[in-house]
């Protein structure tokens, strides 16, 4: 990794090469004006830059707009003393990576340079590896239905970082197919024949979390009648996948870190410590990085578990993917309603590729199902598909019926369960609430 600082104070040029080298970071420049950074940049090949914004002459921002359309495969990232939106606005749209305020915490600088690196090598394709276009789909992932070249460079990208047995975060929308690649990753891991455990951390009661990851022994408490192997046992010679990991409340971060540094922990009531040898791979459709800033989420637990990093995109960015996806789908709902032989006529296709999916390819693939149960013969026609559009239609003013705040506010929770297919998380990201709020909202409704 080779990495330039351009900082018109002695201070920090020294103080930043001195965090980075006690990271094992050695390839390291620097540099105390911007108009010498300008030429450094354009002729050294740098893979990120470290860039102030407030310097004499030629600022930080002048710099950024000068050599990033020359040198796109650079990162990036901004350290400044000013906090300000338009200017933080401003430099992403240049093309900026990050962009934190001094005095930058170190775990977060080193946090967000990795990150940067790791986007780098994603939108490089991984040279040889992911930017062969005739390299397919990894056969560890055949059960991924694509012919996106993002996609593809992405599953090649998952290869390369699933033989390492490292663990693995996987980020994107709800309905992007998470799970998916984390079977994948296990697949293509070190331990293909081992177990994976799926688990959805959301879902844990935080009263359960002990006996249910760690497991416990026959009386360790009230109502232990027998007893129980725990996540991290049944996953023992294979892959964990810890789903919605954001969720996790922060008291219980420590204990998870703690088994993940150590790979040994003592099950309730138990007199023994069980040992495990776990490939872990999580998943998330929140913003752990802002969740670290807010002191959500613990940044040594990030950096556990996100050895190796992977985004999925949304539906949207892959539209070449909507026919496909829904023939796949479509087959798949023949089989199971014995409805052999139905496709889509010409309009349905262009209907589907113009539609928009919150929901993502869960949403997709819903529609499909649906659209196959309405139509009486065998042929879906635009009719059939716009069955669902009735459920995501907006209700106009005249509709509406005089009711509380309170009433109101089930009716639009109701609404929008109903729009993504009664997908809690998706529907939590569109109220603008936590999974754990709408949770308690639906008990109150009942």
């Amino acid at each position: 990794m080779k990495i330039l600082i351009v900082d018109d104070e002695d201070v920090s040029l020294t103080s930043v090469r001195r965090i980075l080298k006690w990271r094992g970071i050695r390839e390291v420049e620097l540099c105390d004006s911007g108009r010498d950074a300008i030429s450094l940049i354009r002729r050294g090949d740098f893979d990120i830059v470290l860039l102030d914004l407030l310097m004499p002459e030629v600022d930080g921002m002048q710099v950024l707009e000068s050599t990033k359309p020359f040198c796109p495969a650079t990162e990036f990232i901004i350290l400044t003393a000013v906090d300000d939106i338009p200017t933080t606005v401003r430099a992403m749209r240049q093309g900026a990576y990050d962009y934190l305020v001094k005095p930058v915490d170190n775990d977060l600088l080193l946090l967000s340079i990795e990150r940067a690196y790791e986007r780098k090598g994603l939108l490089a394709g991984l040279s040889v590896n992911a930017g062969c276009e005739s390299a397919g789909i990894p056969p560890a992932f055949s059960d991924i239905v694509t012919q996106d070249k993002q996609m593809t460079a992405l599953l090649s990208y998952a290869q390369v970082m699933a033989r390492s047995g490292n663990p693995v975060l996987i980020t994107g929308e709800s309905g992007t197919g998470k799970e998916l690649m984390a079977r994948g990753i296990h697949k293509a891991g070190p331990a293909p024949d081992g177990p994976f455990v799926p688990v959805n951390v959301s879902a844990i009661p935080a009263t359960m979390f002990e006996s249910q990851f760690f497991g416990h022994a026959k009386g360790a408490f009230t109502g232990a009648e027998s007893s129980h192997t725990g996540f991290f046992e049944q996953a023992d010679g294979g892959t964990l996948f810890l789903d919605e990991i954001g969720e996790l409340p922060m008291a219980l971060q420590s204990k998870l870190l703690r088994v993940l540094e150590d790979k040994t922990f003592t099950p309730l009531g138990a007199e023994r410590p069980v040992h495990v040898d776990v490939r872990l791979v999580s998943a998330t459709n929140t913003d752990l990085d802002a969740a670290c800033r807010e002191g959500k989420f613990r940044i040594d637990l990030l950096y556990r578990i996100k050895s190796a990093f992977v985004c999925l995109p949304p539906l949207r960015e892959r539209r070449g993917d909507i026919s496909l996806l829904a023939s796949h789908f479509l087959n798949a709902a023949c089989d199971r309603h014995g409805k052999a032989g139905a496709g889509f006529s010409p309009d349905a296709v262009q209907a589907l590729a113009q539609k928009d999916y919150p929901g993502n390819i869960r949403e997709l693939a819903q529609i499909v199902e649906n659209a196959l149960l309405l139509a009486d013969g065998p042929v879906i026609t635009p009719a059939h598909l716009g069955a669902n559009d009735l459920l995501t239609a907006p209700a106009s003013a005249s509709s509406r019926t005089l009711c509380t705040l309170k009433e109101n506010d089930a009716a639009h929770v109701r609404y929008v369960l109903d729009a993504v297919g009664g997908h809690r998380a998706e529907a939590a990201r569109i109220l603008g609430i936590t999974l754990r709020q709408l949770q308690r909202k639906l008990a109150e409704m009942k």
